[in-house]
């Protein structure tokens, strides 16, 4: 009877913990609240399976408790049983399987409208690069990266020319656009993960990984590393900014060019006293 009692109060504690707890998601700040809803789907799904198997195992531990004379019936197998158990799983499984494949097309179907951005991360800083006045980013390569050029743009690319360069900065974009988001490394394993976007995706060296996302609200969002990158990881992190179309233009009008940044003209505060 213990037992039976136990497991009966797992349940129930466990439902209303879940209905009560002051612990949930970040507010949305992006166009995915479908992640958020197959989440909840899935959560219902597996909810009622849990409560169900430890309510019938609460039901077997009272029904069939120890009696004198009782002798337990043994049958090896059960078909009818079996077919049941088999189609009810394979349902629920297609339950919660249907709608993350129906998200995963969205999530890598990229509209035509998009801007493409760049995000490099290296040991422990984001980069990044938006396109210029031409509305296209250059190539890159992370062969090509130096002191001089962090991000490894082609030089030899004239489209780069007039890309622009944030290196361990905020990133910032205006609200109600899409975005492409180009995901490289410079070195190890990376995660580049905003919660409040529900868009996250691993960063891989020598690979070019990606996901898109509309921002719906203005704000300023952490970026967090969601793979263990070495000891710095816990202190790779950055913001994401989201602007007004008209706080966006005035910040983008600050911020330099990779051809502003590579001219021979362009010397260091140091250079120029040691003149």
């Amino acid at each position: 009877m213990a037992i039976a009692l136990i497991l009966v109060v797992v349940v129930v504690g466990s439902i209303m913990f879940h209905v009560l707890s002051p612990w949930w998601w970040t507010p949305i700040a992006s166009n995915w609240g479908y992640i958020d809803d197959t989440l909840i789907i899935t959560f219902w799904i597996t909810g009622v399976v849990f409560t169900l198997v430890i309510l019938f195992m609460a039901y077997c531990v009272l029904r069939f408790r120890h009696k004198e004379g009782r002798k337990a019936a043994y049958e090896p197998e059960n078909n009818k049983l079996e077919w049941a158990l088999t189609i009810v799983t394979g349902l629920g499984v297609a339950a919660m399987l249907a709608p993350g494949l129906i998200v995963w097309a969205q999530f890598v179907s990229v509209p035509d409208e998009a801007t493409e951005i760049e995000v490099l991360a290296q040991q422990w800083s984001w980069n990044f690069r938006l396109p210029g006045a031409d509305g296209k980013l250059g190539l890159s390569d992370n062969r090509l990266i130096d002191a001089d050029n962090p991000l490894g743009v082609n030089r030899s690319d004239a489209a780069g020319q007039d890309d622009i360069i944030i290196e361990a900065d905020d990133l910032h974009l205006p609200i109600g656009k899409p975005v492409k988001v180009l995901l490289r490394s410079a070195d190890v394993l990376h995660d580049f993960y905003v919660p409040e976007f529900r868009a996250k995706m691993d960063m891989l060296p020598g690979m070019v990984t990606y996901f898109w996302f509309t921002p719906t609200r203005t704000g300023e969002f952490e970026i967090l590393c969601a793979e263990l990158c070495g000891v710095g990881h816990p202190h790779m992190r950055g913001f994401v900014v989201i602007d007004t179309e008209e706080d966006y233009q005035e910040w983008l009008q600050e911020q330099s060019t990779f051809a502003q940044l590579s001219s021979p003209t362009k010397l260091s505060a140091a250079a120029r006293l040691e003149e």
